[in-house]
């Protein structure tokens, strides 16, 4: 392989193109986009404020919850803000250190998500499975070790790939018929061999979430077991009900990941429109839905952002401490 100057070649701005063959579209489709980025915004911030404030807040599951809500941010708004910029005013440009940090934030926030659904569903099965031993094995400290630990492996996954990226030579051309930097897409812009970007960008990440996919549904395995081995409906119910919200999340979550990921690298016939349209509302439909979905399914929460919406209303909006929807 000849031998590039790689910083002769790197320093160059890329430029975003938006979605191909919808360019004519692209004020009307920023309208929704944009709806459902500040329900984003709303939705998450306000689940953050809660928990902030909330005493009865305070406790494992919404200190998960907190982390999911500040990945969510991260994720639409690394990639929302710029796309809407490219569907108001046309093609934009971003350096090279500027995709290269587009690229790890998206990515890492992508496996960070991916880590807290796991914890949220070892939150669950403690809960349910060893109720009396769960603030013995949650503890504060427990809790913070986790948290540090999925933040630091979800890191390492994808630092790599930064550094695979910023090794290449882009030499034909800085083009990039997307809205939004993303490693794959990158890398099939240099003029060298990208094997080892493919075979990493894959299998690493992949085989990371497979895992944490795996984890989570043993989790829910023992989860079913345990409940149906309670004598009582009604407790059956409750505890069923206690999950519903993070099964929802879950599905809302790995189900178009994994499809546009499978799309990505093996849909050869699939629209190029298509892929990216999709990867778009990857980053901002989970985002905007998850603070909705808890918000719904949980009693807590529900009654609380109630109290936050109609300080003054009636006394019998009926707050139960401690009680689950």
């Amino acid at each position: 392989m000849a031998m590039y100057n790689l910083s002769s070649y790197n320093t160059e701005h890329f430029t975003l193109l938006g979605i191909p063959g919808l360019e004519k579209y692209h004020v009307w489709i920023s309208i929704p986009f944009c709806f459902i980025y500040l329900v984003a915004i709303v939705g998450n911030s306000t689940l953050l404020y809660l928990i902030v404030v909330e005493h009865s807040f305070h406790a494992p599951m919404f200190f998960f919850l907190s982390m999911l809500a500040i990945t969510d941010l991260m994720l639409s708004t690394t990639c929302i803000p710029k796309t809407l910029t490219i569907f108001w005013f046309g093609p934009q440009r971003i350096s090279f250190p500027g995709c290269l940090t587009q690229l790890f934030f998206l990515h890492y926030s992508f496996v960070l998500d991916s880590a807290i659904l796991l914890a949220m569903a070892f939150d669950r099965y403690v809960a349910i499975c060893l109720p009396l031993r769960y603030t013995t094995i949650l503890t504060p400290k427990t809790i913070v070790n986790i948290a540090a630990l999925i933040s630091f492996r979800s890191f390492c996954v994808f630092v790599p790939c930064v550094f695979l990226v910023n090794r290449l030579p882009f030499c034909r051309t800085h083009i990039i018929p997307h809205t939004y930097c993303e490693h794959i897409g990158v890398a099939r812009l240099a003029c060298a061999d990208i094997s080892i970007n493919i075979w990493y960008g894959f299998c690493v990440p992949i085989m990371t979430v497979i895992t944490d996919v795996i984890l989570i549904a043993v989790s829910y395995i023992l989860i079913l077991y345990a409940v149906f081995c309670f004598p009582s409906r009604g407790a059956r119910q409750k505890a069923l009900g206690t999950c519903g919200s993070h099964v929802c999340v879950i599905l809302m979550f790995y189900t178009p990941a994994f499809f546009s990921i499978l799309a990505h690298h093996f849909g050869h016939n699939v629209s190029r429109t298509f892929h990216i349209m999709l990867a778009n509302l990857y980053v901002i439909i989970p985002p905007a839905l998850n603070p909705i979905v808890y918000g719904v399914k949980t009693k807590q929460i529900q009654d609380k952002v109630i109290l936050l919406l109609f300080p003054k209303g009636p006394n019998d909006i009926g707050l139960k401490s401690g009680r689950w929807g």
